[in-house]
């Protein structure tokens, strides 16, 4: 018996299956082999066709399948993650309206604060504890404002993970989850944010039907079966954005819990039972996956836009033939601090830490007569760290304790230079474990289908694998290069 799960991302599609008796995955595949392309019209426009998605999912399960030789009637659920945020609109057809507007498109800025601003910034934050900012909200109003012929061909609004399953099962369902991704839900309500709609003016038909996180989402029809290569009726069983998705792989369900990824952006996802909210809205607060009206579960979430996208560009346009290992090796020659070069990591999108600031990313203090690759390479890794710290401050002034972290051992943590720092700098304990957005969907599955007890049962097999502590002999070299990287983004914004 297997669990299959999928972590539509950004750059690519990952496809895990786990054999449910060892709780082991038996393969993993990524496609495409390189990333997904982003299409961007307009400076700070981020767009994709949900069809890349799916032509990718498709080829990832046709790799997954050849590769671990499972009879597809032995996959008994599947588990699907996918990257949040982003606006999908179809018509009565079920046919795409235009391409997706994606989590980092930063054309809505100005449209989720003037709503902030009409509204009310206190009713915004007790209710849906985030201003509507940039959001799929905030989206959808750009596209009433600026695509009117566009609108009306709209029939429902959904976000990436909610048109997968929808290709997949022919259902147009999202979660309470996914609505307050979008700021459509109403914390202090429980029920989508009425006030919001009403607003930016659209009705709540243009919702999906709700359904919960772990349970049914639909059945596998047969056009998307022979698609995938999958068997008739297959359930899927579980659905979440890519964040609260990678926390739950990660066994993070509880207040004081917190979860990091650094893929192509860099997250801190924090656990709490109640409404606390950053007044400035610079994080964000979502439901958790375990959300229930008996028992609050948010998710406080910090993130950092150009993490893994620096790192990619480092590679791409510095780095040359390096192999991402090489690039690792060469940061990890230089010293802490990178002899004063300082690099600012944003530039791909509008920043939530900095005010929905998009002031790009820099190169600070680069001497030619001193400065080489290591120094570049490292002087990048540090600067996304800390990036990430930078709103670590904010989730710790809300009262957001972050003593332990849990991250897959994947992306950016695979760099001795960025764990160790990511630990010394935070002064948190850093658990890396062997597991990852599409292995979580598999647990996610297993558990939604009854097929695990629930989550003790489905974590059982769980791995971890290496535990950081912060450096104490190097702690004051290391808060002596934050304090410089926080001066330079003082005087930037």
């Amino acid at each position: 018996m297997y669990l299959l799960g999928y972590d539509s991302g950004t750059s690519s599609v990952k496809a895990s299956l786990l054999d449910v008796q060892t709780g082991k995955v038996v393969a993993s595949v990524v496609a495409p082999e390189f990333e997904m392309a982003i299409d961007s019209p307009h400076i700070g426009w981020a767009e994709q066709s949900p069809d890349l998605w799916w032509g990718n999912l498709k080829l990832a399960t046709k790799k997954l399948l050849e590769i671990s030789k499972v009879a597809a009637v032995d996959i008994k659920a599947i588990g699907i993650s996918y990257q949040m945020h982003g606006l999908v609109c179809v018509d009565r057809n079920m046919d795409v309206v235009r391409p997706s507007i994606i989590w980092c498109d930063s054309r809505a800025v100005e449209i989720g604060e003037r709503a902030a601003a009409a509204l009310g910034k206190d009713k915004c934050m007790s209710e849906l504890l985030n201003c509507p900012g940039n959001f799929t909200a905030s989206k959808l109003r750009w596209v009433i404002e600026n695509e009117p012929e566009q609108f009306e061909k709209i029939h429902k609004v959904m976000l990436p993970g909610d048109w997968l399953v929808m290709k997949m099962t022919g259902n147009v369902t999202t979660t309470e989850t996914g609505l307050s991704e979008m700021t459509l839900w109403n914390f202090a309500e429980k029920k989508p944010a009425e006030f919001l709609m009403d607003y930016y003016g659209f009705a709540s038909e243009l919702l999906p039907d709700i359904v919960p996180v772990f349970g049914l989402q639909g059945l596998l029809t047969s056009c998307a079966a022979e698609e995938l290569g999958l068997n008739v009726g297959t359930p899927i069983t579980y659905r979440a954005g890519d964040q609260p998705n990678n926390a739950m792989s990660l066994n993070v369900f509880n207040p004081g819990e917190v979860a990091a990824t650094a893929g192509t952006s860099g997250v801190v996802y924090g656990i709490n039972d109640n409404a606390v909210s950053d007044p400035q809205s610079r994080v964000n607060v979502f439901l958790h996956v375990n959300n229930t009206d008996e028992a609050a579960r948010n998710g406080t979430l910090l993130c950092i836009n150009g993490t893994g996208r620096l790192n990619s560009w480092l590679k791409c346009n510095i780095g040359g033939r390096l192999s991402y290992e090489e690039m690792n090796d060469l940061a990890e020659r230089v010293s802490v601090g990178s002899n004063g070069l300082v690099i600012l990591p944003f530039g791909n999108g509008a920043e939530r830490t900095l005010n929905n600031r998009n002031i790009g990313a820099s190169f600070h203090n680069l001497d030619l007569n001193i400065h080489d690759m290591g120094h570049i390479l490292r002087a990048g890794q540090e600067g996304i760290v800390f990036a990430m710290n930078y709103g670590i401050d904010i989730m710790k002034a809300m009262g957001i304790g972050i003593n332990t972290v849990r991250a897959g051992k994947a992306n950016m943590f695979l760099s001795p230079v960025f764990a160790s720092t990511f630990a010394s700098v935070t002064g948190a304990t850093v658990e890396l474990y062997d597991t990852d957005g599409s292995q979580g969907a598999c647990r996610g599955a297993g558990i939604g289908a009854g097929i695990y007890a629930g989550s003790r049962e489905a974590f059982a097999a769980l791995n971890k694998i290496e535990v950081i502590e912060p450096n104490e002999q190097s702690k004051d070299q290391y808060m002596e290069a934050y304090g410089k990287w926080h001066e330079t983004l003082n005087a930037c914004i």
